[in-house]
């Protein structure tokens, strides 16, 4: 595997600390139904990244991304996978499930590495395939020793993993890319939370609070902020590389799960993180060594 670049590395591991510390902040909206949160997530990160993209490249953008229709398509796509991910992800903090969100996000960067080296050619050396190895049997023994079918777990992780492919091999900048992602998700967004006031539903600017009013408005800079730097980092680092990376996340949000909220955390899980845990460890020491390697040639 050739050198890394340290400043995608650096970025891809800010974003990765951002999503892991993520249950905190939605679970400071646990009152606001998850759909709700999803669709205020939405609307104000477009806010967010369109006033950008007015500001520094014009109106033209949209159209520029439209003149592609292969692009627009994959950013359609894109646009629909993490929108699943975002309702399902938020629904299951606030449902109490947070540690088997996290094994999602475990799975997650072994479908990232399988991806990449069957599908986009990136080659691992001897030491990084023990490490997989080991991460694979670690996520197997979670996975079938978990007590019932991890199907929250499942569908995160391949959600993500279609949209970090999709993101790999889509020729756009990332704030562009995600820009046009959410226009795909503002209008119906948009209209549900109409819909919602309209009906007295809802409780933007009349039940739930500034507090409350302000978290969700701030949702929208949470979510462009690791999303871009995601963006940035996954056309800059191999995705095999990316992959393992990720793991970062999940482990915040699993001693979250435990630590803060108190969910159930046996014998058994604990056994597939420690073995996690060590492949990584081991995915780590080989990158150290290669970077020296590198450094001092």
């Amino acid at each position: 595997m050739p050198g890394l670049d340290r400043k995608g590395l650096l970025i891809a591991a800010s974003a990765f600390v951002l999503w892991g510390l993520m249950p905190l902040y939605w679970h400071l909206l646990k009152a606001v139904p998850s759909l709700q949160i999803v669709a205020h997530r939405v609307l104000w990160c477009a806010v967010l990244v369109a006033l950008w993209l007015l500001w520094s490249q014009g109106r033209g953008w949209f159209r520029a991304i439209l003149a592609q229709p292969r692009l627009a398509a994959m950013l359609t796509l894109s646009g629909l996978c993490i929108g699943v991910n975002w309702g399902l992800y938020i629904w299951a903090v606030n449902a109490g499930h947070v540690v088997e969100s996290s094994l999602g996000y475990f799975i997650n960067p072994l479908l990232n590495v399988v991806i990449g080296t069957l599908f986009l050619r990136e080659r691992l050396n001897p030491t990084q395939w023990v490490s997989v190895a080991i991460t694979a049997a670690g996520v197997l023994w979670l996975t079938f020793n978990y007590g019932s079918f991890p199907w929250i777990a499942l569908a995160l992780a391949t959600s993500f993993g279609i949209y970090g492919l999709i993101r790999k091999l889509a020729a756009v900048d990332s704030v562009t890319g995600l820009g046009f992602e959410n226009s795909v998700l503002l209008l119906p967004a948009l209209g549900y939370l109409l819909w919602i006031e309209s009906s007295g539903q809802g409780g933007f600017f009349s039940g739930w609070g500034v507090g409350v009013d302000a978290l969700l408005v701030f949702a929208g800079v949470l979510t462009a902020l690791p999303l871009i730097a995601f963006s940035f980092a996954v056309r800059r680092v191999p995705l095999s590389t990316i992959g393992l990376m990720q793991y970062i996340a999940p482990t915040l949000q699993f001693l979250i799960g435990v630590l803060v909220f108190r969910e159930s955390f046996d014998r058994d899980r604990a056994i597939g993180f420690i073995v996690i845990w060590i492949a990584l460890a081991i995915f780590a020491i080989d990158s150290l060594r290669r970077a020296r390697r590198a450094a001092s040639a």
